[in-house]
């Protein structure tokens, strides 16, 4: 139980953190892009070397490619119907109030993050070391969204301390997604679970590859971004090490 709760509290500390940045002081783009780069390796790496394996040996290859595809199709089709700003770009929509952006963006997050908690408890099935993974790379990969959501609002509303917790509730579908998952890991069957491994690998191949790979390597002309991919991927890697 104490390793679920260490995993509860590193889950909300990227919008938290994020959000405190946001009303205090905006770190620089590089920092940023560097810290979206190494969430991305770390998802990459756990998704193929973790999840991917792990759901074809509880279930199947095709169930484990079903899962994927659905978890793609899920995070593809959120992008799609709710509104979402992708963190590099932290500004307003051409033709929008910054108001209105804001509110969007905090809306948009704050459902974006209840499948990001399910792909949390998704490592609790096999190797709890996996969640805590997992928890790392989405916490570091909301920071700067939590920047990009309190920044705006704040500039707004004038209040700091209203605009940090705002923005921090994008938190709390997080936990939800994550003890909705980890109780229904419990009592679903094996071909069912690794469906939803392999969703979860899904889901998280996408946001590497849609937005935090995007949003940080092609938008630097700095090469320490590749580097911190590469970090990413060999944390993980290290990880099974010990």
């Amino acid at each position: 139980m104490e390793q679920i709760i260490i995993i509860l509290i590193i889950t909300v500390l990227g919008p938290i953190v994020g959000s405190a940045i946001g009303v205090l002081k905006k770190p620089s783009k590089i920092f940023m892009y560097n810290m979206l780069s190494f969430a991305a390796g770390v998802m990459l790496s756990i998704s193929f070397l973790n999840l991917i394996p792990e759901s074809i040996a509880i279930s199947s290859i095709l169930v484990c490619v079903i899962g994927v595809f659905i978890g793609a199709v899920i995070m593809y089709s959120l992008d799609k119907l709710i509104p979402h700003i992708h963190p590099e770009l932290c500004s307003q929509e051409q033709g929008k109030s910054l108001k209105k952006t804001s509110i969007y963006l905090i809306f948009g997050i704050f459902l974006h993050n209840f499948p990001e908690g399910m792909a949390i408890a998704a490592g609790t099935i096999s190797d709890i070391s996996i969640s805590f993974t997992i928890a790392l790379a989405i916490a570091i990969h909301n920071i700067p969204e939590g920047i990009c959501t309190s920044a705006p609002y704040y500039n707004v509303t004038k209040k700091k301390l209203k605009s940090f917790l705002v923005s921090s509730s994008t938190a709390i579908p997080l936990l939800v997604g994550f003890g909705f998952a980890y109780f229904l890991y419990q009592t679903i069957s094996s071909n069912v679970m690794g469906l939803l491994i392999g969703a979860t690998a899904g889901l998280m191949i996408y946001i590497s590859s849609d937005e935090l790979i995007p949003s940080s390597c092609c938008r630097s002309t700095n090469h320490s971004t590749i580097f911190s991919l590469i970090i990413g991927v060999l944390f993980v890697i290290l990880l099974g090490v010990f």
